[in-house]
């Protein structure tokens, strides 16, 4: 079979498994470089902020580690916006979600970042923009000893204030999958169907002494526990990474990027928070400590936490596994991400604490 008959056959078992049709499947595997990757040009931006909003915006920053479409905005006439130029692929309707989410966390008084005006949502050349107020302040330490306690202790109090929120129907969406691939936005299962993607986008290029790993990977994200079934919270979807997503203000720690939140099983936003302790049995507690004042989790969610906790970290596996391929690359070990003894430990500290 050539390469070409291999990918048509990779196709379709992607879209009998995804329910998709065919010409679906192939967009999904073929349009995920364009639908993830972003980067607007700052100068457009601002000639775009200061046309639509007739604000004093002088210089676009690109203000994230991670994202390419996030800018700190300087203005001659006030206080810094944060602009977000999300890609052409992400739907209108999604942002205007994140806004609604924002108004619904202001109500309620949690700690987030706040929208910039009440007309938060523009078009701007094929994308859409949100713009929030510049939190000033500064990142939360990293993970490393004493400052690692403190970040998993504000982390843990951040996550159990955010899951006692009472449902709103406004901000109902599901969420809690990373969502950069805006066609896999919603509930953590998009995380699976998303590292789906990423291995049957690149199936072609597996080497055949690399078949029997790249198969063991794809079969466990095939059978991952998606956490369907278990109480429901609103969920930030990714309230582990600083300084993306937590700002330490003067008014105290602040979460921001909001763009995957949404109701969804609250376990799988305390899992991904527990997966990054990497074991420390300080940080372990702190964050439990933390989010016990808030939440109890149930004695199902507690038995199901250790099969929760992979959802995320097979993203981030596949994720890395199809950009090695892709630029050429022999595959990292992604058992890193994704080691069982790693993450049965981590279950067990977090159970006994709970406990």
């Amino acid at each position: 079979m050539t390469k070409h008959g291999s990918f048509k056959k990779v196709v379709r078992r992607h879209a009998e498994e995804t329910g998709q049709r065919y010409t679906e499947a192939l967009t999904d595997l073929e349009g995920l470089q364009a639908r993830m990757f972003h980067q607007p040009v700052g100068e457009r931006l601002v000639a775009h902020l200061r046309d639509h909003y007739g604000i004093g915006a002088v210089a676009a920053t690109k203000a994230s580690q991670h994202h390419d479409h996030v800018f700190r905005v300087d203005r001659s006439d006030g206080d810094p916006w944060i602009a977000r130029a999300f890609s052409p692929a992400r739907p209108r309707a999604g942002v205007e979600g994140d806004a609604t989410i924002l108004r619904f966390l202001e109500r309620h008084d949690y700690p987030a970042e706040r929208l910039a005006t009440d007309d938060a949502v523009s078009a701007f050349d094929d994308s859409t923009v949100l713009v929030t107020r510049f939190v000033p302040g500064g990142p939360l330490p990293m993970a490393v000893g004493h400052e690692g306690s403190e970040k998993f202790a504000i982390m843990g109090d951040l996550l159990g204030r955010l899951h006692t929120l009472p449902f709103d129907v406004s901000a109902s969406r599901p969420g809690g999958a990373s969502g950069d691939d805006p066609s896999r936005e919603g509930s953590p299962r998009q995380d699976l169907m998303a590292a789906l993607a990423f291995l049957d986008a690149v199936d072609t290029k597996v080497a055949p002494a690399e078949r029997e790993r790249f198969e063991r990977l794809r079969d466990r994200v095939r059978s991952a526990d998606d956490g369907q079934g278990l109480p429901e919270a609103l969920l930030h979807g990714n309230l582990l990474h600083a300084p993306d997503h937590v700002i330490r203000s003067e008014q105290g720690p602040v979460a921001i990027n909001f763009k995957a939140a949404g109701r969804g099983p609250r376990l799988a936003d305390f899992a991904w928070l527990m997966w990054g302790t990497w074991g420390n049995a300080d940080w372990i507690k702190l964050a439990v400590d933390a989010y016990r004042r808030h939440v109890e989790l149930t004695d199902d969610e507690l038995e199901r936490l250790e099969a929760v906790m992979y959802i995320r970290p097979l993203y981030l596996g596949c994720f890395s596994y199809r950009r090695d391929l892709v630029n050429g690359r022999p595959p990292k070990e992604v058992w890193g991400f994704v080691n069982p003894e790693h993450i049965g430990a981590i279950a067990a500290a977090t159970r006994a604490a709970c406990r």
